[in-house]
């Protein structure tokens, strides 16, 4: 339930958040109605019932993120450090990969398994402590148990959460590869690649930390790890994983 809430309120918190200002549909001011035509023809290309709305917010970040409730109710941010560092084409990219995650449902599904993860974490570990605390009631008489039963409780869930994530994150990453592949589609397999390219080139020259983006936002991060256990965790994959699957013949 509080998964879901977060959802629902998902669009309204990036804006107070992130700053995010909604760009005019009148607006007069030729990045911004290149910004706009350019999503509503992506949008359009991929077959959205709704325009999503466009957002720009101040920072030197180069991000861009998707977010809403629904596929009629999302919005599509850039930072105008992206606007201000990538060509055209590279934007564009950017866009079809976002535009891809609304199509998909990605923030949807997202939220639904990380609710059953947490719900069947909180459960397991719940019923856990239990078992094993009512072993020793007989012998730990009053708060004792109780206190043993509380403490087994945070360290099964803590451990069932983690192995959760596992899930989690490696459904993230596949959906990754996934918008990639829509952005190809949409905007051109160039294009796309055009943007993981120079986000490769952007991260390895450290421009990256030009500003702290935030995790939960953040759709085209590059920080996926390569190797170890740490790179189960990461949410995104490898930008040389994403570069060489698009790379190949047939996307997928």
């Amino acid at each position: 339930g509080g998964a879901f809430i977060s959802l629902l309120l998902s669009r309204w918190m990036a804006k107070m958040m992130q700053g995010v200002q909604v760009v005019d549909p009148n607006t007069t001011d030729r990045t911004q109605q290149w910004l706009l035509q350019t999503i509503y023809n992506l949008s359009r290309s991929a077959g959205l019932s709704t325009m999503p709305e466009v957002g720009i917010y101040p920072s030197p970040e180069i991000n861009a993120f998707a977010t809403g409730p629904s596929e009629a109710q999302a919005l599509v941010a850039v930072s105008s450090g992206l606007l201000n560092t990538m060509q055209p084409a590279e934007i564009e990219g950017v866009l079809g990969h976002e535009i891809t995650h609304i199509k998909n449902g990605d923030m949807v599904t997202m939220t639904l398994i990380q609710g059953v993860v947490n719900t069947i974490a909180m459960f397991l570990g719940w019923v856990l402590a239990i078992m094993l605390s009512q072993n020793s009631r007989d012998d730990r008489r009053g708060g004792g148990s109780w206190f043993m039963q509380y403490m087994l409780q945070q360290l099964f869930q803590s451990v069932f959460m983690l192995l959760g994530f596992l899930v989690v994150a490696k459904f993230s990453r596949w959906r990754e590869f996934r918008a990639d592949a829509g952005g190809a589609r949409l905007a051109g397999r160039d294009h796309m690649l055009s943007a993981l390219r120079r986000l490769k080139v952007i991260h390895e020259e450290g421009a990256d930390h030009a500003g702290q983006p935030n995790p939960a936002l953040q759709a085209l991060q590059i920080s996926g790890k390569t190797g170890g256990f740490f790179a189960l965790l990461a949410t995104h994959p490898p930008i040389e994983d994403r570069i060489a699957r698009l790379e190949r013949p047939t996307l997928g």
